[in-house]
């Protein structure tokens, strides 16, 4: 054997009760699970002392945004040190395959808040098989830092087949948005994202999605949304993609599933209720959820979607006008934009956390309103130069969440574990460093929210489950050791709102593929990541 792990504490993924064993490693997998004082120990040219740590499957982050950071960031200690060992990235349908020059230019700057305006990576990709590719490569040739599987981006789709139009597509255009998704799926990823309140996503009917989630059912995959709206009209906008994967037959797994705003405070029962009626009716049915309060977007993706019809150029254009602006502030600051999810905008809630341009630099950390009266100014005049200056690139934390909301979804059964983590910016949210060792230290053995066991089955079993992966999530023999070593008594987020980017504590060991990418709280060189792609596990 390559590797023994002496006397763990196996938490196997399964949710089932933990138990000492000990276990094997050779060639990248789990080669025996020896549990005490059942047989010989195993012997292996190196043994790990793992006496009062857990032993787990590496954690999955259903809803990551790293698609760029992979490629830049060779170290990655974001993830591989809270133990993410998968990320399923292409989220809320905008990312960077499919694609041809002009809608990349278009992403490019549409998401700039999320991963950078990319001016220092080599897009030498354009179909969704030559994007995971390029993962495999990885940086400079040896691969990236953890494995990461992708979502065939549905706003991107809509992009290339119709542009930014506000509009039905018509049956040709529909056609290839067809063809897009299926060629996406063939080439391996593993399901679809939509992206329901970004443009130009969110201007698809729903005759149109289910069409499109058609395809995703043929292929096996799943479909998953950011829905149209987690504020006003939250509950509709939830019974709305059941009832439309229904239709469609196709797998849903709701991203970021969380009731926001103070019209859905203490509402998540009725969400329960509503999961529990279609999964008992025979509906295939996930969610993920991120452990926090504050959302985390674009300021950019508040504005009424009319105003960002016709792609970035035309925002822009729309916000030099001032009357067009003035329509723009009165829709989001009295009516309430679909942007925001039909509630009107508090800018006593949305705080900047970065900006592309350093001369802005001023304004991180503080809210929008904050940074109005400094100046003397409406929030709207700061909002509006903000956009302008920064050319739509301003990243946000909006702090609209309810914490009983937050615990009631999290102990559902087809609940997983989501970052949701957008790493560019000087002030990212916490949950980019924090989401999975925050689920472990605070929720499970402080708050006693979710049992130990059930909590690490949510953040491995049950997303390889949903990801369709045959030889991932479980500590089992035969599967991938794809392992993470943490301890239980200690575990726990360093990243806070004020630190953001502090690493966690309690994970001394991260291994994927048998190799480790984090020894005794050390990031290593190791680069063992890799595309995971559709049926291959």
């Amino acid at each position: 054997m390559d590797l023994v792990i002496r006397d763990a504490h196996v938490i196997d993924g399964t949710g089932g009760a933990a138990f000492r064993a000990d276990v094997a490693v050779t060639g990248g997998r789990i080669a025996a699970v020896v549990r005490e004082g059942t047989g010989p120990r195993p012997g292996a040219r190196r043994v790990l002392d793992a006496d009062g740590l857990a032993l787990s499957p590496g954690f999955i982050d259903m809803h990551a945004h790293s698609d760029l950071a992979l490629l830049r960031d060779p170290d990655h200690s974001a993830k591989a040190a809270q133990g993410v060992t998968l990320e399923v990235i292409g989220q809320d349908g905008l990312s960077y395959a499919p694609v041809d020059d002009r809608t990349l230019a278009e992403i490019r700057t549409a998401i700039t808040g999320w991963n950078g305006d990319g001016s220092d990576i080599d897009f030498d990709w354009r179909d969704v098989g030559g994007y995971l590719d390029r993962l495999d490569r990885g940086v400079d040739g040896e691969g990236i830092a953890v494995n990461a599987a992708y979502l065939v981006p549905q706003g991107t789709v809509r992009m290339l087949a119709l542009g930014w139009e506000d509009r039905a597509a018509a049956p040709a255009e529909l056609a290839r948005m067809k063809r897009l998704v299926a060629e996406g799926l063939e080439q391996g990823a593993v399901g679809m994202s939509s992206g329901l309140t970004y443009t130009p996503g969110m201007y698809a009917p729903d005759a149109e999605l289910t069409e499109l989630c058609r395809v995703v059912a043929a292929y096996d995959g799943y479909y998953c949304p950011h829905h149209r709206s987690y504020g006003a009209g939250a509950l509709r906008a939830y019974a709305e993609m059941v009832a439309l994967t229904r239709e469609a037959g196709c797998a849903l797994h709701l991203a970021h599933a969380t009731l926001n705003f103070g019209v859905n405070e203490g509402r998540a029962p009725e969400l329960i209720a509503l999961l529990d009626a279609a999964l008992d009716e025979g509906a295939d049915i996930t969610l993920d959820t991120y452990p926090y309060l504050p959302g985390c977007t674009t300021l950019a993706a508040m504005l009424p979607s009319w105003a960002a019809e016709g792609g970035p150029e035309a925002a822009l254009d729309r916000l030099r006008d001032d009357a067009t602006a003035e329509r723009i502030r009165r829709v989001m600051e009295v009516e309430g934009a679909d942007g925001c999810h039909g509630v009107p905008i508090d800018w006593d809630t949305i705080e900047i956390s970065g900006v592309n341009d350093p001369a802005l630099g001023g304004h991180i950390g503080r809210t929008v309103a904050e940074s109005a009266r400094e100046r003397g100014e409406a929030p709207w005049a700061t909002a509006r130069r903000l956009l302008l200056a920064d050319r739509l690139g301003p990243t946000i934390l909006q702090h609209v969440g309810h914490e009983e909301n937050v615990r009631a979804i999290m102990k559902h059964p087809v609940h997983t574990g989501g970052s949701d983590g957008i790493l560019h910016g000087a002030k990212p949210h916490p949950r980019a460093y924090g989401t999975f060792p925050h689920y472990l230290g605070h929720y499970a053995r402080e708050l006693g929210v979710l049992p130990l066991e059930e909590c690490v089955a949510h953040l491995t079993g049950r997303p390889a489950a949903r990801l369709r992966l045959p030889d991932r999530g479980l500590v089992r023999e035969g599967y991938r050791a794809d392992l993470v070593l943490f301890d239980p008594r200690t575990v726990a987020a360093g990243s806070t709102f004020a630190a953001p980017r502090t690493l966690p504590v309690g994970i001394p060991h991260v291994l994927i593929d048998g190799r480790f990418v984090m020894e005794d709280g050390r990031r290593t060189n190791v680069l063992a990541g890799r595309s995971v792609r559709r049926h291959t596990g």
